[in-house]
């Protein structure tokens, strides 16, 4: 899609929220290829109406130069006349003729109308630029494992997909850990355990928590009880942060770390003081997993076009100065401390943590 069809739809983002009725649409707009049966789905999934509306916005701006004008048709063909109308202000579209137009389908039971289809059977035909290059995404989806080992992937999302599953099917009994680094785009999603999504090159988005189920205690063997570490590089939302004003604080000397503890033996409970013996034995499914986000959920994350991405950047520099003396979690909030003063707009990286023990990327 293009930018200035983008900022169309940001500028109309509370009405069409407000307004649009997205039930009427769904068959539309998979008919005209605008989103996938599954997509709809993770559409529908993400709970009122409004919170439906809010996510097709956010996801119809990832589909290609062809779908704002056949939503706008969507629109039309629905009687949602007064959004489409608002999209189409200052917008210099094309006049549609019949040749670029294909009819839809429509099946009802006989004595039924059609709640959809009320003023035409017909919709705009997706547009096919030859020799046009996919757009891609200005990050690489990146998979890690031990070091950074890159596989960036041009083709489409489910690509994504088997490398990932892929990664989690192999044998790590000889590893200590499985890192797995992500930067692409990213969204809101609906989620139960870990937030977020992030997109493929197809612009189709995949969730956190999926990504994450892949490596755990039950669909990866060979990495249990060893941590498994994610660092999410993507936006977490459009939302952006002024920030608050602060009286300047005095500064603070460096956290001293305290003595290096063993993480070799694992803590054992003490004889007689357990009515469950064997709890020792296994441990929870999603244990020993850590998940680091570089923006505060529903947020934007930001990139300097000149130094890059300022998670990145920074959680490089912090590795480099520290990872020989300090744990993750400790490192961790160094990057977030020095994230969250930088820019106009403000930024707060963050983590979901699990892990059981202190991570250390050195031996002590």
């Amino acid at each position: 899609m293009e930018d200035r069809q983008r900022r169309l739809l940001q500028r109309a983002r509370l009405r069409l929220v407000k307004e649009l009725q997205v039930d009427l649409l769904w068959e539309l707009l998979l008919q005209q290829e605008i989103f996938t049966q599954d997509m709809i789905e993770e559409i529908q999934g993400a709970g009122t109406r409004r919170d439906q509306a809010r996510q097709l916005v956010t996801d119809l701006q990832t589909r290609g130069r062809s779908a704002f004008p056949a939503f706008i048709w969507c629109l039309q063909e629905t009687g949602q006349n007064d959004l489409a109308a608002l999209l189409s202000s200052g917008c210099d579209q094309p006049q549609l003729r019949p040749a670029d137009i294909k009819p839809v389908e429509v099946h009802s039971h006989p004595g039924q109308s059609d709640p959809c289809i009320r003023t035409s059977r017909y919709l705009p035909s997706p547009v096919k630029v030859e020799n046009e290059r996919p757009q891609e995404p200005p990050h690489d989806v990146t998979a890690t494992q031990g070091s950074v080992e890159e596989s960036t992937r041009r083709n489409s999302e489910t690509e994504v997909v088997r490398e990932l599953q892929s990664l989690a099917r192999r044998d790590h009994s000889a590893l200590d850990c499985c890192l797995v680094i992500l930067l692409s785009h990213g969204c809101q999603t609906s989620h139960i355990q870990f937030p977020g999504g992030i997109y493929g090159t197809d612009g189709r988005p995949i969730a956190v928590e999926k990504i994450v189920s892949y490596f755990n205690g039950s669909h990866c063997p060979s990495l249990r009880g060893k941590p498994k570490l994610f660092f999410i590089q993507a936006c977490g939302g459009e939302q952006k942060d002024r920030g608050f004003e602060v009286d300047s604080e005095p500064p603070v000397t460096p956290l001293q770390r305290s003595a290096v503890e063993s993480d070799a033996t694992p803590f054992q409970v003490p004889a007689g003081d357990s009515d469950q013996p064997d709890a020792v034995t296994s441990l929870p499914t999603p244990s020993d997993i850590l998940v680091s986000y570089s923006t505060f959920p529903g947020f934007v994350s930001w990139r300097d076009k000149l130094t890059g991405s300022w998670y990145v950047e920074t959680l490089d520099c912090v590795l480099d100065q520290y990872a020989h003396s300090e744990d993750l979690l400790n490192m961790l909030l160094r990057v977030a401390d020095a994230v969250s003063a930088k820019g106009k707009y403000k930024q707060m990286p963050g983590c979901f943590n699990f892990l059981r023990k202190r991570f250390f990327f050195t031996a002590a």
